[in-house]
């Protein structure tokens, strides 16, 4: 297998050696990086760390203590999850990951339950859901038809080219081609002469569901976890917890998150109709005794003028796929 790694992110994947040496954009951050043949590319990364290790040394042995070592020093301990890739690992499926969530909500004598498959992201839904997401405006119509088709029963699709962009066409063919690498469909053909994408669509619920909105729910969560942990927080975080309260009345929460031990943050991720669900959350808020601010209704598509106007009118808060991580920053 060949590597590809992102100078940008570093977002590290095996790939087929058909690649070695092309040049594609990362899924993670679309930034080009080239893809390296294995054995070079781990040949030329030893060969900077025993050069980096040496240095080291030399610095040991002569006992140099710079001020910024100094200062570095006194800095706040790291969150858990610097030193993880998030895009691939199981990391945050673990018990311990959500105990203080767990703990959060028997506090308030509240039982909840949380499938760990839902946070480990060795699978490939984390990278498409933020693919999407990062070019909504571009690739909306794609997933929309890819819905649409699915719900009707239907496994090919086409998408015409000819009134694209250069620059549009190629991100619509390598985004149809991330998803035949990553067996999101199962078949995909250009047809260059006729400017046309075919798809062969799965029938797998986990893809059908990923499409009809899960994908959502998976962006909303992994950029949230990264832009926490690139701030250096200490989180806790969970997907689709299902709360049990003492009545025995039973709801799901789509994303929570607990932020240095004191702030919870609860998002519903609404892809669709959210009318008649606003006063079911509502009650939901109270239930679990979340202050408004802390509960977070993300619409996908919702303009800012409309977020802002519900927000007054409802006790929910109201964000948008562009504005949700600036309002969270807020309340840092």
């Amino acid at each position: 297998m060949a590597l590809f790694r992102c100078n940008k992110c570093g977002h590290l994947r095996e790939v087929n050696n058909d690649y070695i040496g092309k040049s594609v954009k990362c899924p993670k951050c679309s930034h080009v990086a080239q893809i390296y043949e294995t054995i070079s590319f781990v040949e030329k990364l030893l060969e900077k760390y025993f050069v980096q290790r040496d240095e080291i040394q030399k610095l040991r042995q002569a006992d140099i203590i710079t001020e910024a070592e100094v200062i570095e020093s006194e800095s706040p301990p790291p969150s858990a999850l610097n030193d993880i890739n998030l895009f691939n690992t199981t990391a945050l499926a673990e018990e311990k990951q959500i105990a203080p969530i767990t703990d959060w909500f028997k506090g308030r004598k509240i039982k909840i339950e949380a499938d760990l498959r839902q946070l480990d992201t060795t699978g490939f839904f984390d990278e498409v859901a933020v693919s999407l997401g990062n070019n909504y405006a571009l690739l909306k119509d794609i997933s929309e038809k890819i819905k649409r088709t699915q719900k009707k029963g239907y496994q090919n699709l086409s998408i015409p080219l000819s009134k694209r962009s250069q620059k549009e066409t190629r991100e619509i063919i390598e985004f149809c081609q991330n998803l035949y690498e990553y067996s999101f469909v199962a078949k995909y053909f250009y047809q260059k002469q006729e400017k046309l994408v075919r798809l062969a669509l799965q029938t797998s619920p986990a893809i059908v569901q990923f499409f009809d909105g899960r994908w959502f729910e998976w962006y909303v969560f992994i950029k949230l976890t990264e832009f926490l942990r690139d701030k250096n927080l200490q989180i806790s975080c969970a997907r689709n917890i299902s709360v049990l309260f003492a009545n025995e009345d039973f709801h799901e929460l789509d994303i929570f998150f607990l932020i240095d031990g004191r702030l919870p943050i609860c998002i519903e991720c609404k892809t669709g109709e959210f009318r008649t669900d606003i006063e079911k959350y509502r009650r939901l808020r109270t239930r679990i005794k979340l202050d408004k601010a802390n509960f977070l209704l993300c619409v996908l598509g919702l303009s800012q003028e409309q977020a802002a106007g519900l927000s007054s009118m409802y006790d929910l808060t109201f964000v948008n796929e562009q504005s949700f991580l600036e309002y969270v920053e807020k309340l840092l």
